[in-house]
């Protein structure tokens, strides 16, 4: 069913949630894992931190296939423009399943602060499984 999975990481613990849920995916599948991590500018340190991250999420999965790639978003669209890379990054990678934490936020901080996640949903075409926040 699901042959590309890609898997958006920001190093937060719910991106990991999400990176273990798509690990699980592409071992039942033998599917291919994509770990995608967007960063604001080109900036040397921006793109280390971000190749840091991608890193990490990479060795920490254990899958057929994994592929990672650092996206550069359009630092003025705040987080439409992470989720528009992410979304860009989907279509063009012709992923079958967009894997994504999200931050449970509620009430004002959500409508002032927003959500890629939630923005995702409307920008992208393949199916999305969003990852919430575990609670112990």
């Amino acid at each position: 069913m699901y042959k590309k999975i890609m898997v958006a990481v920001d190093g937060s613990d719910t991106a990991r949630q999400a990176l273990e849920e798509a690990e699980n995916i592409a071992n039942t599948y033998n599917a291919t894992i994509c770990i995608v991590h967007a960063i604001g500018n080109d900036s040397a340190v921006d793109q280390k931190n971000g190749e840091e991250i991608l890193a990490g999420a990479a060795s920490s999965v254990d899958v057929i296939a994994i592929e990672t790639q650092l996206l550069t978003a359009e630092i003025e669209y705040g987080l439409n423009g992470i989720a528009e890379a992410i979304a860009k990054a989907a279509a063009d990678g012709e992923v079958d399943l967009l894997v994504v934490g999200t931050a449970n936020r509620r009430g004002l901080e959500r409508f002032f602060v927003g959500s890629v996640a939630e923005q995702l949903v409307a920008k992208v075409d393949s199916s999305i499984l969003l990852v919430r926040p575990q609670t112990t």
